[in-house]
């Protein structure tokens, strides 16, 4: 029954990480209503994003290998230091610290009070308004080439926000792309670039963390979940490149706004408990 749960964990993760709509919301709402009515817990969130982040590496594969190689060059003085690529590994770099600062700063709080899931429903409505405005007003004019250091400062702290579920990493990424006029396709792949560090950084911290500590997912479920995760998560990434350069964000504003509304009345009248 373990495995099973860890599965369709696993599968979720991979749908919803990288939709506006929050993996770890979708994690822990559904580990309510699972057989075992078991919370995954932070640590097995973030061990299974691993596959979803690998997906993103095999998706963007020769960009990052192009950013990398240019990020090094600079450095050796082999490439100008304004060189696009260079400079893009740098703002990645830059972007990253905040979530590995507030992160550590706030683990307790990130794997206990901030998994409430009154705070989880409120997110999904608060971040789900917010990603609405941000499409309709922002100007959608700027590519990822205008991006600056200080753009690059806020993508990450509009990232760091992500560590209280319901908020999502997409999503609170996006949102912030967008009110600074950003394109919706180059908000989202700065986002997915940008999530690489963290995510990757935040899953082996926990696979080390948690391996000699008891849980309720074995270390085999949660490797099986985080494969299929990985699966899953390809063929997501691919949908949302595609929908977001035709179409806008409103189905996934009105889903979080419908979803965080739901578990508020659930939680209201003592169907699940927070």
């Amino acid at each position: 029954m373990h495995l099973l749960e860890a599965l369709i964990l696993g599968v979720v993760q991979g749908l919803t990480e990288f939709l506006p709509i929050s993996s770890s919301a979708h994690l822990r709402i559904l580990g309510t209503f699972l057989p075992s009515g078991e919370d995954p817990g932070a640590a097995f969130t973030a061990i299974t994003q691993i596959g979803t982040e690998a997906a993103v590496v095999v998706f963007f594969w020769r960009d990052i290998v192009r950013i990398v190689t240019q990020w090094f060059r600079s450095l050796a003085g082999k490439a100008p230091r304004n060189d696009p690529d260079a400079r893009m590994g740098w703002l990645i770099i830059i972007g990253s610290i905040p979530i590995v600062v507030l992160g550590l700063l706030f683990q307790d709080q990130i794997e206990t009070v901030l998994r409430s899931m009154w705070i989880v429903a409120v997110m999904l409505i608060v971040f789900g308004i917010l990603l609405g405005v941000a499409d309709y007003v922002g100007a959608k004019r700027r590519k990822l080439d205008d991006l600056t250091y200080p753009h690059g400062i806020a993508f990450g702290f509009a990232q760091a926000l992500a560590l209280i579920p319901g908020v999502s990493r997409s999503g609170g990424t996006i949102t912030m792309g967008l009110f600074l006029g950003y394109e919706r396709a180059a908000a989202a792949r700065y986002a997915f670039l940008l999530a690489i560090p963290a995510v990757f950084g935040s899953g082996f911290y926990q696979v080390f963390k948690s391996w000699d500590e008891p849980s309720f997912f074995s270390f085999g479920d949660t490797l099986a979940a985080t494969g299929i995760a990985f699966v899953v998560a390809l063929g997501v990434i691919a949908f949302f490149m595609n929908w977001i350069s035709k179409r806008s964000f409103l189905p996934f504003v009105i889903y979080r706004i419908l979803l965080g509304t739901v578990l508020l009345v659930l939680l209201g009248t003592g169907v699940i408990a927070a």
